[in-house]
C-alpha cells in the first residue's frame, strides 16, 4: 500500500489513453488527484458528478487523472470504457489499465478510489469507496492551501 509522502509513480503501462496522454513530469508543479475507476463499478459511476465537479470548479489548480481498473473480463471492452467515459463526462485522461500494470504500482484494490498529491508529487492523501466525497474536498483544499 502507498503510504503518505511517498512519490507518485511514473504513469506507464497503460494498454490505451483515452482524452490525450499524461505523463508524471506534466502533473508536476500543481497537485494532482488520481481516481480509480471501473465500468462495473456502481459506486464509481455515483461519485464520478462529484469529482468532475472538483475538476471544473479547480481547473487551473489542479490536475485530475483517471486510471479505470478492470475488476472483470468484461471491463476490458475499450468501446465500453470508451461509452461509459462520455455517458458520466470523464473528460480527464483516462490511463486503462487493463494489465493492471499502474493498479499493482499502487498497491489499489479498491474502486473507487482517490490518491491527491501535492505540486511536488508526494501523496498527501488516500481514501477509497463512494462516500467521503467532502473529506476528498476538504483535502484537496488543504494541499491547494485554501484553508
Amino acid at each position: 500500500m502507498m503510504k503518505l509522502r511517498d512519490e507518485m509513480p511514473e504513469l506507464v503501462g497503460a494498454t490505451e489513453w483515452i482524452n490525450g496522454e499524461v505523463r508524471k513530469e506534466d502533473l508536476l508543479g500543481k497537485p494532482t488527484l488520481i481516481h480509480f475507476w471501473s465500468v462495473s463499478c456502481y459506486l464509481c459511476k455515483e461519485a464520478m458528478p462529484e469529482v468532475n465537479e472538483l475538476r471544473d470548479e479547480y481547473n487551473d489548480e489542479l490536475n485530475v487523472v483517471a486510471v479505470h481498473m478492470p475488476r472483470s473480463e468484461d471491463d476490458l471492452d475499450i468501446n465500453v470504457i470508451r461509452q461509459m467515459a462520455l455517458a458520466h463526462d470523464i473528460i480527464q485522461p483516462i490511463f486503462v489499465d487493463n494489465d493492471h500494470k499502474l493498479t499493482d504500482t499502487f498497491e489499489n484494490k479498491y474502486v473507487p478510489a482517490y490518491y491527491v498529491f501535492d505540486a511536488e508529487g508526494k501523496l498527501r492523501h488516500f481514501q477509497a469507496g463512494g462516500s467521503g466525497m467532502a473529506m476528498l474536498r476538504k483535502r484537496i483544499n488543504r494541499v491547494l492551501g485554501k484553508e
